[in-house]
């Protein structure tokens, strides 16, 4: 689908609150524009993001028209044990990407 950048700590401490960024490049078309050939785009946006730290969702959100392109989302959550961060993000057709990231809790 696209290229995926995640920024997840590599070490934290036991219950302490870290920043987690997601970013996918996607152009996230409306449906509204008009192209070329004087005929709608068709849309194509990703729908929804979704987070997992250790398999549980820690986050999630549904995604609009009104997104820009290259959607760009930021959350914290608690480290509570090492373990890995997986992110998906689901477009209109159904197609999902997903990329992950480990960190370290001590």
């Amino acid at each position: 689908m696209a290229r995926t950048l995640v920024n997840v700590p590599k070490a934290a401490k036991q219950g302490e609150v870290v920043e987690i960024k997601a970013m996918i490049a996607h152009p996230m078309e409306t449906g509204y524009r008009i192209g070329p050939n004087g005929s709608n785009i068709p849309r194509d946006i990703i729908r929804r993001f979704a987070c997992t730290y250790n398999g549980e969702e820690v986050f999630s959100a549904d995604l609009f028209p009104a997104v820009s392109a290259n959607p760009f989302i930021a959350f914290t959550l608690v480290a509570t044990t090492s373990g890995t961060i997986d992110f998906t993000w689901t477009d209109d057709a159904g197609k999902s990407q997903t990329a992950s990231a480990t960190i370290t809790v001590s």
